[in-house]
């Protein structure tokens, strides 16, 4: 039996618990506090890259900031290796995240669609979430499934905005190719086409899921990834209610405004979107869950 490897002297790392494109998420320890934590390192290949482990660690430091109980809070950035310039496989940086118990949408969606009302109070976490990114400049790019965790007291925490972009920083596209190829059925197309991602790319993300939440599957389905990028672009989705009787025609025009094709055209930010999305499924979800809901958009305002 081998020893845990510890990385900075501090955070002992266990099993990888989930893969990504840029990096490998690992549930962790952190020896000195004593508590669980994730710990995020950037992949050998790509930590060579100075250009992105310099952009590796001014996310983290951006998303650090991010103080929100919709959001998976950022504890620590480090590297893995001796203090040097140069930089080779030894060397790779990593983020100490807060493990978050649960389960994701993804795993919940396995198990069938759910309830109108529950999609909806998901939705409505997932968007005070980057409400606040958003007023903080920083975009998630990656809103999908996999990325909201339900945690067993049905809190909704976003996480993973490992490939966020900060406001500004124009050499964000190309490099992160690959983190995108496997959520397809996501990207917005101005993605597509190769532009930045903006706030209003998440809120098209954030379309897309509450389609999957509502519907059981998301607005463009197709044999290739390519395919999927392609309706993206030039197709448009099938109504919600369609796929399912009883969504109400309101949330289908929620629904028709998140997944425009022109960002123009889509909610000018995420307020917005959940103001909509609030007043479209009023009589689907208790007063208690809308009290609930507004305790916590109140913390976006602030």
């Amino acid at each position: 039996m081998g020893t845990a490897r510890v990385l900075g002297g501090r955070y002992e790392l266990g099993d990888v618990i989930g893969r990504g494109g840029m990096a490998d998420v690992h549930l962790g320890r952190d020896l000195r506090l004593n508590r669980s934590v994730a710990v995020k390192m950037l992949r050998t290949e790509l930590a060579r890259d100075p250009r992105l482990w310099s952009r590796f660690r001014r996310e983290a430091q951006a998303v650090a900031g991010l103080n929100h109980p919709a959001i998976a809070a950022v504890y620590d950035f480090g590297h893995d290796g001796v203090e040097s310039d140069a930089l080779d496989g030894s060397d790779a940086p990593f983020i100490v995240m807060e493990h978050v118990p649960g389960r994701s949408l993804r795993d919940v969606l396995r198990e069938g669609r759910l309830a109108p009302e529950e999609a909806v109070q998901h939705q409505l976490g997932v968007l005070a979430a980057l409400d606040f990114s958003h007023r903080a400049g920083v975009v998630h790019r990656d809103i999908k499934p996999a990325n909201v965790m339900i945690t067993p007291d049905g809190d909704v925490k976003v996480v993973d905005f490992g490939i966020a972009r900060v406001s500004g920083d124009a050499g964000a596209t190309a490099t992160h190719t690959r983190a995108v190829l496997g959520t397809a059925q996501y990207l917005s197309p101005e993605q597509v086409r190769g532009e930045i991602a903006d706030a209003r790319s998440d809120l098209y993300a954030a379309g897309c899921l509450l389609y999957e939440l509502l519907t059981g599957r998301p607005p463009f389905v197709g044999e290739s990834a390519v395919a999927v990028a392609y309706q993206h672009v030039h197709a448009q989705p099938v109504r919600a209610s369609v796929h399912r009787a009883g969504i109400p025609p309101s949330l289908d025009v929620v629904l028709l405004t998140a997944l425009a094709k022109d960002r123009t055209d889509r909610f000018p930010s995420a307020r917005s979107f959940r103001e909509a999305l609030t007043s479209a499924a009023k009589g689907l979800v208790r007063e208690s869950d809308w009290a609930d809901m507004e305790t916590l958009q109140s913390v976006s305002a602030t």
